[in-house]
């Protein structure tokens, strides 16, 4: 039961990512309706991540104190519905508007997929788990393109979103009825639930003595914490090219058609996808060998950060067919350390209850990425007529981040909780 959970989990994933890549393919159409410069369009990309990363925090803190069921469907309906608005948008601020709203209902997705993960996975699984739900990201935006692409060419921009929210309403349904944690689950057996509790998964029988009562504000005072931050936004300032604007790269450097856009731009999306479940059964399988988990995080990470760097060379060479397979490394490499990264907050949560707080305040960090990469990018291009200097910036980022997984991360495992911390809450 617990791998049909996280299967449910990948669509919801798939269906929050489609909805919010939708607007980068959308954009060369829907901007010239509008009439919107690369900077405006830059902005209302990054729109989406003020509200996104703004509510990342208390989204993480509600999933843990509400539970995955009831913060995931909310979820899912509220970015339906204004995913469904966003057909009647008619200007620029009409838009940044349905974005802003967009990106409020999405922050707890992540947040509850690894508490789901920490919750029904033993320690050995989470690695292929995590690696399933993250891949519906990478799915979302894969499908995003031939799918936008064909509705623009029947039927217009605008229809698609009404499309998708109807999707995204359809899978909030499924998910309130068929999710429930394992032990309230009618169809887990005694047996896996019991292979679940021994395997180490993060609930309140396995809690150390009184970890669950650390406030939520001293976890910030972790180094691990702050680390996970500064790593994950280096990771994500690379993702957020993808997620963005490389359409419009295809497009406006690389002379990109609509049909060739729809057919070539999902290779490497679909690279990412076939990575990131690579990346978790290889942790996976690292740790049901005896390798410390800490060895196996941080490989996985710092090898998958030290690929996406190659988008520097990506922009440099001469044949768009070489820079599509550099750019197709690029993002298998970001979603092979994506795997580790999202299974840190059960690695390293003091106690069960702090799993999807954890989550929430990476991603909180993360996605300042997603706020900053649009803009950056727009400006450049607007400024410099290129591509090259903004990707070769995000390329050392990536490379930033690595390092930072090396030496600021400490140990992958539970945070200790000082006695006085627990006595002053």
């Amino acid at each position: 039961m617990r791998w049909a959970i996280i299967w449910l989990a990948f669509v919801g994933l798939t269906v929050n990512y489609l909805d919010r890549a939708s607007i980068s393919v959308a954009l060369p159409f829907l901007g010239e309706d509008i009439h919107l410069t690369k900077t405006q369009e830059g902005l209302i990309l990054a729109a989406f991540f003020w509200t996104y990363d703004f509510f990342q925090l208390a989204a993480g803190w509600y999933v843990d104190k509400v539970g995955p069921r009831r913060a995931f469907t909310i979820a899912a309906v509220w970015w339906s519905i204004f995913t469904a608005v966003t057909a009647a948008v008619h200007s620029f601020w009409t838009l940044v508007a349905a974005r802003l709203l967009l990106g409020a209902g999405e922050s707890p997705a992540p947040a509850t997929s690894a508490k789901v993960v920490a919750t029904w996975f033993p320690k050995r699984e989470r690695g292929l788990a995590t690696g399933i739900w993250d891949s519906g990201s990478r799915v979302g935006a894969v499908i995003a393109i031939p799918l936008v692409t064909g509705i623009i060419a029947l039927a217009g921009w605008r229809v698609t979103f009404v499309i998708i929210g109807i999707l995204g309403l359809a899978w909030a349904l499924g998910w309130w009825k068929a999710y429930r944690d394992p032990a309230q689950h009618p169809k887990v057996s005694a047996a896996e639930l019991e292979y679940i509790n021994e395997g180490g998964a993060r609930t309140a029988d396995n809690d150390a003595e009184g970890a669950a009562k650390l406030p939520w504000r001293k976890l910030f005072g972790y180094r691990t914490v702050r680390g996970m931050m500064l790593g994950f936004f280096c990771l994500n300032s690379v993702i957020y090219f993808f997620i963005t604007f490389f359409p419009s790269y295809l497009v406006d450097e690389r002379g990109f058609s609509l049909l060739k856009l729809g057919f070539f731009g999902m290779i490497p999306g679909i690279c990412a996808v076939v990575s990131g479940w690579l990346g978790g059964w290889v942790a996976d399988r690292a740790i049901r060998r005896g390798v410390s988990v800490t060895r196996v995080r941080k490989t996985v990470i710092v090898v998958g950060m030290v690929g996406g760097s190659v988008i520097i060379a990506a922009v440099l060479v001469p044949q768009a067919w070489m820079a599509l397979a550099l750019l197709s490394l690029s993002y298998a490499s970001l979603t092979f350390a994506g795997t580790g990264i999202w299974s840190l907050p059960a690695d390293v949560a003091p106690s069960s209850a702090h799993v999807a707080s954890i989550g929430g305040i990476q991603n909180f960090a993360s996605n300042f990425a997603g706020i900053l990469t649009p803009i950056m990018v727009g400006y450049l291009v607007d400024t410099t007529g290129s591509f090259v200097i903004p990707l070769s910036v995000i390329g050392g980022i990536a490379l930033l981040g690595a390092l930072n997984y090396l030496f600021v991360v400490g140990r992958i495992e539970p945070l200790p909780v000082p006695a006085a911390a627990i006595a002053k809450s």
